[in-house]
């Protein structure tokens, strides 16, 4: 991070320079140190400059120049997420900056970061990649400007983007480069994007209107099929990786005669969805269809004069190649420039043990399966079982407990369609929606084993499960739910329903409560012949696109007769390029073909609207009363208000209440409280008597 550290190593320059966002800590749940470690196996010498002083060029210098690229990123959150709530509130702090501090990082830091780095040395090679540019790779909408934005790419002017896991590309780009390659000319890699003149003759180009159909699309190939010599020649430090690496294979698309592999994909350019909803929607859809890395074609988008070369995503990385990522010598720790600062993500996840990557669930309004994919990567048992006894050994302030294993789900390790064939033609939005897939295996056991062995190491007192269930996979395994409610439950356990009415639980593409009920009974009767008093805290989102006002009057309604009371809610948040915000923007369902004389979908996007909406999940709260009783009269259900138990609000008012200014900041986290006694909720972590246990949401970094 530093010269100093450089004249250390001995170094007079660095290979590659990583500008960040974020804090940098080394540890594996942090994208700049997968990065930078992934690079330094391959040999290479890789310099941080994490959140850097953007108002000049002085701090993308402190390093020197580069002598092949600036890798660039925002940090492990879209920055404007970061940055902003729900509602366009500036949020006063920030996970991923010592001491939660606000502030740190630009807005668009993508952007502003590539700027920086071309002022600071103008010929250097800028490879942009991380979740913000992932979700910004073709012409999207930005909720916070509420128009469609062009791709991040032009907008930073950077040489090329990499999206999704970027190990296998960003290794292939510096051994390329290292070689003597022109960063103009490396167009062949999976998971890129680069500005084109002009299509290859080579290429027959399909207009996107005509693809809405699922079907074979080409020959499954396999990431061991080419690889590339990785001699870099005597300028470069990184010919001969260390011996107990496994080098990521390179996997280029190379076309070869007019076959299916050499089409390309024309999307609606940037002035056509910028101009016509309608066509934003469309495009959304294909991006999601030709999301499969076995079938998906690249897909060209025109920007003005040029064209958007969008190249499939990665081939997902083998048990053996994510071993070796999350295996490499992270100290697991924050830097120690920032001395005895607390980095909440970092106090978040310090103890938690990423078990896999990927989700094949397709939820509409998550921007996972935009950026890992589908297909779920998985750790080996005995690498997982390593990183928990480093954990115990190496770790500070260490006291016996793991606090998670999981990762963007908590129980998709080692599912995967049962036929590999099937799996390379499929272009299924979601493996489990609307039902689960009769060719998913949705098979426990190997998990249940994992869990046993991992609560039994020496020195390991208890073992949780903290990341987001997919609780219609547990009902199908019985016994999967019995271990998990008798041994990894803290008290209370999340899961994420979201709503309990199937109109917009059918845009989530989330099940319906039938699901919950059924693995509610489960959680409860494993609970009880466990002899332990555990709750399920159950997560609702507000404001989703589809859902009407009665939609969220029967989930208030639910919400009461079940004693659940949120203290902070979430309303839907348009994040860039998911399908959920298709349907925000534009009104028409992206999950069917869209059509212009589609029937248009009720989306409740008003200021106004969207306060009613959260307050419903808050009926509790004297401050929303006003709200409800004015909409409940208009909606013809002045029957439910009144001061008996069979009322969701009372017809009076305290004094005091009910005249919160417009501009009063809302948390946008989910907490859940009930009317029972604190006693009732306790855990592991010995809760003091007469405290008041609130249910936060605390979300891995991803």
């Amino acid at each position: 991070m530093s010269k100093a550290e450089m004249d250390i190593l001995g170094w007079d320059e660095c290979d590659i320079i990583i500008v960040t966002g974020d804090a940098y800590v080394d540890h594996p749940s942090f994208g700049m140190a997968v990065i930078g470690r992934v690079l330094e196996a391959q040999g290479f010498r890789v310099g941080i400059i994490a959140q850097p002083d953007w108002q000049n060029a002085d701090d993308f210098r402190r390093l020197g120049k580069p002598r092949l690229f600036y890798g660039v990123a925002s940090g492990n959150m879209d920055s404007m997420v970061n940055r902003y709530t729900a509602e366009r509130r500036v949020r006063s702090d920030d996970a991923y900056t010592p001491n939660g501090a606000g502030g740190q990082r630009p807005d668009r830091a993508v952007i502003v970061y590539s700027q920086r780095c071309r002022e600071a040395y103008k010929n250097v090679p800028i490879v942009i990649g991380g979740i913000e540019a992932s979700l910004r790779r073709i012409a999207h909408f930005d909720y916070w400007q509420e128009k469609v934005r062009r791709s991040v790419l032009p907008d930073s002017k950077a040489d090329l983007l990499v999206y999704g896991n970027a190990e296998r590309a960003i290794v292939s780009i510096a051994h390329r480069l290292g070689k003597g390659e022109s960063i103009d000319t490396i167009r062949d890699l999976r998971g890129t994007v680069f500005m084109s003149q002009s299509i290859p003759d080579e290429y027959t180009i399909i207009d996107s209107s005509t693809i809405d159909t699922p079907g074979k699309i080409e020959t499954p190939q396999t990431p061991y099929a080419r690889k590339t010599n990785t001699d870099c020649g005597e300028k470069s430090q990184a010919s001969n990786p260390p011996a107990n690496v496994v080098p990521l294979s390179d996997f280029v698309i190379k076309p070869k005669g007019r076959s299916s592999i050499n089409t390309v994909v024309r999307i609606p350019a940037y002035d056509e969805v910028r101009n016509d909803p309608v066509l934003y929607s469309h495009t959304s859809r294909i991006l999601h269809l030709e999301s499969n890395p076995y079938n998906a074609r690249p897909m060209v988008q025109k920007h003005g004069s040029r064209d958007i070369w969008i190249n499939p995503p990665p081939i997902p990385l083998e048990t053996k190649e994510l071993d070796k990522v999350f295996e490499l010598p992270y100290q697991r720790i924050p830097h120690p420039f920032y001395g005895d600062a607390k980095i909440p993500a970092y106090e978040m996840i310090r103890f938690s043990v990423n078990i896999m990557r990927g989700c094949f669930g397709g939820c509409t309004f998550c921007s996972i399966t935009e950026h890992e994919g589908r297909i779920i990567q998985n750790r080996s048992e005995d690498s997982i079982l390593r990183e928990v006894e480093a954990i115990r050994d190496t770790t500070p302030g260490f006291t016996g407990v793991i606090s998670d294993l999981g990762g963007p789900t908590a129980n998709m390790w080692r599912l995967a369609c049962k036929d590999r064939e099937i799996e390379h033609h499929c272009r299924r939005l979601s493996c489990v929606h609307p039902g689960i897939c009769k060719n998913l295996n949705t098979d426990q056991k190997p998990l249940i084993e994992l869990y046993r062995k991992a609560r039994t190491l020496p020195g390991i007192k208890k073992v949780l499960i903290a990341s987001g269930l997919r609780y219609d996979i547990a009902v199908e395994n019985p016994d999967y739910v019995k271990e998990l409610v008798t041994h990894h439950v803290g008290g209370y356990l999340k899961i994420a329903p979201e709503h309990t009415e199937s109109g917009p639980l059918s845009k989530m593409m989330k099940p319906g409560m039938g699901t919950y009920n059924r693995f509610k009974e489960m959680f409860e009767r494993f609970s009880k012949e466990a002899g332990k008093e555990q709750y399920l805290i159950p997560y609702f989102i507000a404001a989703h696109p589809g859902t009407q006002d009665v939609d969220m009057l029967n989930l208030a309604i639910w919400l009461k007769q079940h004693d659940f009371r949120a203290d902070q809610v979430q309303a839907f948040l348009p994040s860039p390029m998911s399908m959920a915000t298709a349907m925000w923007h534009s009104g028409k369902n992206p999950l069917k073909r869209v059509r212009r004389d589609a029937e248009d979908m009720y989306v409740p996007k008003g200021r106004k609207q969207r306060r009613l909406h959260k307050a419903f999940l808050r009926y509790h709260d004297p401050e929303n009363w006003p709200l409800l009783r004015e909409a409940l009269r208009k909606m013809g259900k002045a029957n439910l208000i009144g001061n008996g138990k069979q009322h969701l609000v009372p017809n009076y008012q305290p004094s005091g209440t009910g005249r919160r200014p417009e501009g009063t900041r809302t948390a946008s986290k989910q907490r859940f409280v009930t009317k029972h006694t604190n006693s009732q909720f306790k855990n592991g972590a010995g809760n003091k008597s007469g405290d008041t246990q609130k249910k936060r949401s605390h979300r891995k970094p991803s």
